[in-house]
């Protein structure tokens, strides 16, 4: 049911706008935490066991959220009760937040991130749920590039929860808890979309299919959705490893490299991504091309892994650090937005969004054991070598795809 907008068919702008504020409210939520304040807390708290002690909270944490997803995104399902679940879990996660400075040790930490992996996605599955029920195909492409906002207002975040340097203090925490209110609050009280009934029926009930561009991707095909889940799965494989470890690999490459230095390079790459992600975005709704700018961007996150891994000195290393970061930003702002072209079923939307969720935490779960058991007797080097494999096999997975 890709063709579900006809002409004239259009979201409002409002919504829309207030939806991309809410994206980036809910980026603000994870992204300074899991980034800069976490790791920083784990380094005080756990010394010279920081490397393993945070493999465990990466995989304890991404195992909640994988389960967490998808309950919310079902429940969220039942008669499209999504606003409640986003005030929910808005309220939830941000009171959480502001607990885990009380950790003690790194077992309460532990215990800490799985309470707040689970109030997190009780806010995340239903939001993105709701992009399903509101946003046509032909805005699609828009859309895709109004999420690019997401990681650069969070990398905005992580710069100010260190701009007194102490990272794991209470003040990132209070900041991010209270942003996080600002920004999703506004969605949850006063949006108002116009209502897409072709969206939310059942298309079992439909009395006539919609016609589909002919450049368009197949709907409802299995290849189309596992060609696009497994995509997302490889590049988030190289962007996961990356995520939680970009602190430890940059100071491998210069001692003299401090967790607010970190958070600025990676403002600067998710910054950079949004004008290319809503340049390409509209791109691909005029000329109905969904699936070419997600290769090229798999292409480019690939050839950013090899500078890293090549690289003779810091500023070589960031070079190569901001092209993957770009690229990768990019394609999964657009991916996300245009997965909803293939998972079109109202009844099981949530849910389903929820199992494409696992592209996002089944390689935290994997990554951190991959990076302990490779990194200390190989290097980064070859890890990087490795992902830049993985970030190829997209490409040229996407290039392959089935369309019409």
């Amino acid at each position: 049911m890709a063709g579900n907008s006809g002409p004239g068919e259009q979201q409002n702008s409002g919504f829309l706008y207030l939806y991309a504020l809410a994206i980036s409210g809910a980026a603000v939520a994870y992204i300074p935490f899991l980034t800069v304040i976490l790791p920083a807390q784990v380094a005080m708290l756990a010394g010279g066991d920081a490397l393993s002690t945070l493999a465990y909270i990466t995989f304890a944490g991404a195992i909640t959220a994988s389960v967490s997803n998808i309950l919310f995104g079902r429940l969220s399902d039942q008669h499209y009760q999504r606003r409640r679940w986003i005030a929910g879990g808005m309220a939830a996660s941000s009171a959480m937040l502001l607990m885990i400075p009380l950790a003690k040790s790194g077992a309460m930490l532990i215990a800490m991130v799985v309470g707040w992996q689970i109030c997190l996605n009780m806010m995340l599955a239903p939001l993105a749920a709701w992009a399903g029920d509101t946003v046509p195909d032909s805005q699609k492409g828009r859309l895709g590039g109004m999420l690019a906002l997401a990681p650069a207002v969070g990398g905005i975040a992580a710069v100010l929860a260190t701009w007194r340097s102490a990272a794991a203090s209470e003040y990132g925490h209070w900041m991010a808890a209270i942003l996080v209110i600002i920004m999703v609050g506004p969605l949850v009280i006063f949006g108002r979309p116009a209502a897409m009934p072709q969206l939310t029926c059942d298309p079992a009930n439909a009395a006539t299919p919609p016609a589909m561009p002919s450049d368009q991707i197949v709907p409802q095909s299995r290849t189309a959705v596992q060609y696009m889940w497994l995509a997302r799965l490889l590049v988030q494989i190289s962007e996961a490893a990356l995520f939680a470890f970009l602190l430890l690999w940059f100071r491998s490459q210069d001692a003299h490299f401090s967790d607010r230095d970190i958070a600025v390079i990676f403002a600067v790459a998710a910054t950079a991504s949004v004008g290319i992600a809503l340049a390409v975005g509209r791109w691909s709704d005029r000329t109905g091309r969904a699936i070419f700018p997600l290769a090229l961007c798999a292409a480019l996150a690939a050839a950013g892994l090899l500078i890293m891994a090549i690289q003779a000195g810091a500023m070589a290393a960031i070079a190569g650090y901001l092209i993957f970061g770009v690229a990768t930003r990019v394609f999964l702002a657009l991916h996300s937005a245009q997965t909803l072209r293939v998972l079109t079923d109202p009844r099981n939307r949530g849910r389903d969004l929820g199992l494409f969720n696992l592209t996002n935490t089944i390689p935290s779960m994997i990554m951190p054991w991959l990076i302990v058991a490779l990194v200390p007797q190989f290097g980064f080097a070859a890890l990087l070598w490795l992902l830049a494999g993985l970030s190829l096999a997209a490409c040229l997975l996407l290039a392959a795809m089935p369309q019409r």
